[in-house]
């Protein structure tokens, strides 16, 4: 199936938030209102960092999604793209929509000139770990969470 992608726009809300809650739903993780309402209004401030894409399938209908934002990389010299969710409905994986949706961000980076795109998964996530062993190189960096 060919997948098409394209930014998350004004009047996409109730795609966007059918899509998203999937993801907090798969990460058993729900999705409150609150939070939902919030980053939305990340996605619709144009001066947020928060960026979003659609997979479209052939039909227009979008079938996955991908929060990202820029990063810094000092000891680099150079800044990154950092994908912070990407979701694929389950009726539609294994059909390219996280590939494509991974390509659009390496298109992204390129075009600005950045060095690398990055994110982290769960380490029982095998679905997703066989698509991204194929697009990009798993790093022997451990990730930590240090609460306030």
């Amino acid at each position: 199936m060919t997948m098409t992608v394209r930014p998350v726009e004004d009047g996409d809300f109730f795609t966007w938030i059918d899509l998203y809650s999937g993801y907090g739903d798969f990460y058993e993780t729900p999705l409150t209102d609150e939070k939902a309402l919030l980053v939305w209004s990340w996605l619709a401030d144009a001066g947020h960092e928060l960026n979003a894409l659609f997979a479209l399938d052939e039909t227009g209908t979008p079938v996955g999604l991908a929060h990202y934002r820029a990063f810094a990389r000092p000891l680099a010299g150079s800044k990154g793209l950092y994908l912070d969710d990407l979701f694929v409905s389950a009726d539609a994986r294994g059909e390219g929509a996280a590939t494509a949706l991974l390509e659009a961000l390496r298109t992204t980076a390129r075009s600005q000139g950045f060095s690398v795109v990055r994110w982290i998964t769960a380490a029982d996530n095998a679905a997703a770990q066989r698509v991204y062993d194929r697009v990009a190189e798993k790093t022997n960096w451990v990730t930590y969470d240090l609460v306030p």
